[in-house]
């Protein structure tokens, strides 16, 4: 009897069998008789530079995948391009097809593989992205790429995406053998369920509780009002063309689609300008002085949650408790290290990806860089976060914080974001403020000057 045909779907940040371009590509290269060979690559590199919370969050995804595929999900460790070519061969596989990867390395690696497979007789068969839009493909009336956010996510409006992909009805998965999916190594931070089936139960719950005032109240960290989504997005457990789909044109749900065109925006940004991952998008901006020797206490101070500035804390505590810190937050914690303390942005970057479950490099990086003035939109190096009056904002009564910050429990709402100003003074047990904000703010804005040529 004739060896079944066989194709190969090479998964990587794309971990689910529902709307996914690949695999219906290579189960209709397949035929109706063929098999489909679902391959995951650990490559050493990634894994090894991901940090603890993202392993364990992969691992099970990967477990997840596994059991989706009936067992059958091939796991190979070492270098994609001796691999996959390797795989391919031994499948009998002329095709691999995969999802496009846009990121730096990611695009290079995929070239090595396409040579590597070319030279065997095999070919790479890009099909589908991580994103609605692919990066690169919404550009300006001058051929240009945006720069800015609002113009950007207008001309991606406009663009539009196709509707998610059939999920095929019957896949036969080819039987390899497997070094089995990589031994989840242990976490401190609760971590939230990883794999499709959780995506979609996490996406329904958003839909069914939190979506209609998702506009109203997206930025309170004091309430569980966002869709803590990211994960899923960034490992692709879900698609965000699953989730723009459902979208109306309320008020809410055209706050969602914008915050996901921010996902789609940085990862253009990041296409067009790989080096914007180390360094400043804006070159002007790159002389700016930070400061150096002598930092490590206060970098320690943030990385701790012990500033003594209390929205900060609970911001740096909830990054370490759970891999994950509300939006709001990650730009006020941001801001303060960047602004209040003076220290280089990337260090501030490289923090948050060893801990965040949802690490992902353009929307790290570049949120990043938004807060400390060297990246994307116009002109935003003046602003300076306040973090007492953005805690008094949207954390009114202070719930977020005593949540993450249980020495600051039975201080009174009137001084818990200021516990320095309340007539008992600061709780034993926590430290008054590292800094003085007023006299930080003029000194950052002191040096944005001097590199904008203003002093």
């Amino acid at each position: 009897m004739a060896p079944r045909p066989r194709t190969v779907l090479w998964f990587r940040r794309d971990l689910r069998l529902s709307d996914h371009p690949a695999l219906a590509a290579a189960a209709r290269a397949a035929g109706a008789g063929g098999e489909v060979v679902g391959l995951f690559c650990l490559d050493d590199r990634l894994w090894q530079s991901a940090g603890t919370n993202r392993r364990w969050f992969l691992a099970g995804c990967l477990r997840a995948l596994d059991d989706a595929t009936g067992g059958r999900l091939v796991v190979r460790r070492g270098d994609p391009a001796r691999v996959v070519p390797e795989v391919a061969a031994e499948a009998g596989a002329a095709q691999v097809f995969v999802t496009e990867d846009f990121g730096p390395y990611g695009t290079e690696r995929d070239e090595r593989v396409e040579a590597a497979l070319a030279t065997a007789g095999g070919h790479l068969c890009r099909v589908g992205t991580p994103y609605a839009v692919p990066p690169g493909e919404v550009r300006t009336g001058a051929g240009e790429p945006y720069k800015v956010f609002t113009p950007f996510s207008k001309a991606w409006a406009a663009h539009g995406w196709p509707a998610p992909e059939p999920t095929p009805r019957s896949v036969r998965w080819a039987e390899l053998p497997s070094e089995g999916s990589p031994e989840a190594p242990p976490v401190d931070a609760a971590l939230p369920d990883p794999g499709e089936a959780a995506a979609k139960a996490t996406a329904r719950r958003f839909w069914d509780r939190y979506l209609d005032a998702y506009d109203e109240k997206r930025d309170r960290p004091d309430l569980d009002a966002t869709s803590r989504l990211s994960p899923y997005l960034k490992w692709g457990c879900i698609h965000p063309r699953q989730l723009l789909a459902k979208l109306g044109r309320s008020k809410a749900e055209e706050r969602f689609r914008a915050e996901l065109c921010w996902r789609e925006f940085y990862a253009d940004v990041l296409h067009h300008r790989p080096d914007s991952a180390r360094r400043a998008l804006d070159p002007t901006m790159a002389s700016m002085e930070v400061d150096g020797p002598g930092t490590a206490p206060r970098f320690r101070a943030w990385a701790e949650g012990r500033t003594g500035f209390p929205i900060v804390d609970a911001g740096m505590r909830q990054l370490l408790a759970e891999g994950w810190v509300h939006n709001r937050v990650r730009m006020l914690t941001a801001s303060f290290l960047v602004k209040d303390l003076h220290l280089d942005w990337t260090r501030g970057a490289r923090h948050f990806m060893a801990h965040l479950v949802d690490g992902d490099l353009a929307s790290n990086q570049h949120g990043w860089q938004w807060v400390a003035g060297t990246g994307t939109d116009a002109s935003p190096w003046f602003r300076v976060f306040n973090p007492v009056t953005q805690g008094e904002r949207f954390d009114p009564d202070g719930a977020y914080v005593r949540r993450w910050v249980p020495e600051l429990a039975d201080v009174p709402t009137r001084w818990i974001h200021r516990p320095w100003e309340s007539p008992d003074g600061v709780p034993a047990g926590y430290p008054k403020p590292i800094v003085d904000h007023a006299e930080e703010r003029l000194e950052a804005l002191r040096r944005y000057d001097v590199v904008r040529g203003r002093a």
